[in-house]
C-alpha cells in the first residue's frame, strides 16, 4: 500500500477560509485613533463651554451683589442676594422703557425682515428672469459692505424723510440690515425644496401667492426659524445704528440704555445695577437660543442633507 503526505482535499479548502477569517489589527489602530480624537474634541468642546459659560454665570452672580462686594470679593458668591438691584436698574434705570422700545423695534422689523426676504428669496430660487443673477450679487454685495460706510449717508436720507429718531426709521434701518443675509440663506434653501408640490398647486388652480404662503413657506419653516434666531440676536444686540439714527432719549433701545446707565454717574457708576441691566439685557437671547436650538440645527444642516 502506497501512503501519500497530501493533505485531504477537505483540509486543503478549509485553510484559505481559517487564513482569511484571522482578525488584522487595522481595525483595532483606527478605532483607537478615533476614540483618540473624541476624547480631543470632546475635551475642546468643554474647555470652549467654560470659557462661555464662566462669563455669564459671574455676570449674574455680580448682578445680586452691592458695589463694595463687587471691587472687594468679585469671585465669590454674594452673601445676601440684593434683588433691589434689580428693581433700580428695571425703574429708576428706566430699562423698562428701553426694554419695551426694543422688543418693538425688534419684533416689527424680524416681522418685515422675515417677510420681505423670504418672498424675494423664493422668487430669486424659483424664477428665472433677466437680471436674475445680478440682484442675487447685489444681496451678497450687500453682505460685504461695512455698514460703518453707510451710516452718514443713511443719516441724511433718514433727516430728509423726518424719519430721525424715530422708532419707524429704526425699524426700516433694521430690515435694510438684516436682508441681505436672510435672502442670501433663504435663496440657498428654497433651492433644496422639491418642486414637484408646487407644480402639482399650480395644476390643482392655485395661484403664485397662495403657493408661497400656504405650501412653500411652510416647508421652508426650519430655515425661517434659524435665520429669524440669527436676525433676532443681530438686531437685538445692534448698538452702532440705533445710536447714529437715534438720539432721542424716549426712544432709546436697550444697547444705548447700558451705555447710559454706565457713564451716567462717572466714575461712580451704578455697577450692581449696571449688570443687573446687562443680565435684563442677556436673558431674551438666552432664552430664545435655548427653547429653538434644535430648530436653529436643523434649519443649518438641511440644505446639506436634502
Amino acid at each position: 500500500m502506497k501512503t501519500t503526505d497530501t493533505p485531504p482535499a477537505d483540509a486543503t479548502e478549509q485553510r484559505p477560509a481559517v487564513t482569511k477569517s484571522t482578525a488584522t489589527p487595522k481595525p483595532l489602530e483606527k478605532t483607537s485613533e478615533g476614540k483618540t480624537l473624541n476624547v480631543f474634541s470632546h475635551g475642546m468642546l468643554i474647555l470652549w463651554a467654560f470659557m462661555v459659560v464662566l462669563p455669564l454665570l459671574w455676570a449674574v452672580m455680580t448682578s445680586f451683589k452691592d458695589d463694595k462686594s463687587i471691587f472687594s470679593s468679585p469671585w465669590s458668591l454674594p452673601d445676601t442676594l440684593q434683588f433691589e438691584n434689580w428693581a433700580r436698574a428695571w425703574t429708576q434705570a428706566h430699562m423698562s422703557d428701553y426694554f419695551l422700545n426694543t422688543l418693538i423695534v425688534v419684533g416689527c422689523s424680524l416681522v418685515g425682515t422675515m417677510l420681505l426676504g423670504s418672498m424675494a428669496a423664493y422668487v430669486l430660487a424659483r424664477f428665472e428672469f433677466v437680471g436674475n443673477r445680478f440682484i442675487y450679487f447685489l444681496f451678497i454685495g450687500g453682505m460685504s459692505f461695512p455698514i460703518i460706510l453707510a451710516l452718514v449717508p443713511l443719516f441724511y436720507v433718514m433727516q430728509n424723510m423726518s424719519l430721525l429718531n424715530t422708532l419707524p426709521g429704526l425699524i426700516l434701518a433694521y430690515i435694510a440690515y438684516s436682508l441681505p443675509f436672510t435672502v442670501f440663506f433663504m435663496t440657498s434653501f428654497f433651492r433644496t425644496l422639491p418642486s414637484s408640490v408646487a407644480e402639482a398647486a399650480f395644476v390643482d388652480g392655485a395661484s403664485h401667492t397662495r403657493t408661497f404662503f400656504q405650501i412653500m413657506l411652510p416647508m421652508a419653516k426650519p430655515g425661517l426659524i434659524s435665520i429669524t434666531i440669527f436676525n433676532f440676536l443681530g438686531q437685538w444686540n445692534q448698538y452702532m445704528l440705533p445710536t447714529v439714527l437715534n438720539n432721542d432719549p424716549e426712544n432709546k433701545v436697550l444697547t444705548q440704555g447700558l451705555v447710559q446707565l454706565a457713564v451716567s454717574q462717572g466714575y461712580k457708576g451704578d455697577w450692581s445695577g449696571l449688570f443687573a441691566g446687562l443680565v435684563m439685557a442677556m436673558l431674551p437671547v438666552l432664552a430664545a437660543y435655548i427653547i429653538f436650538q434644535r430648530q436653529v440645527v436643523a434649519g443649518l444642516t438641511a440644505g446639506a442633507l436634502k
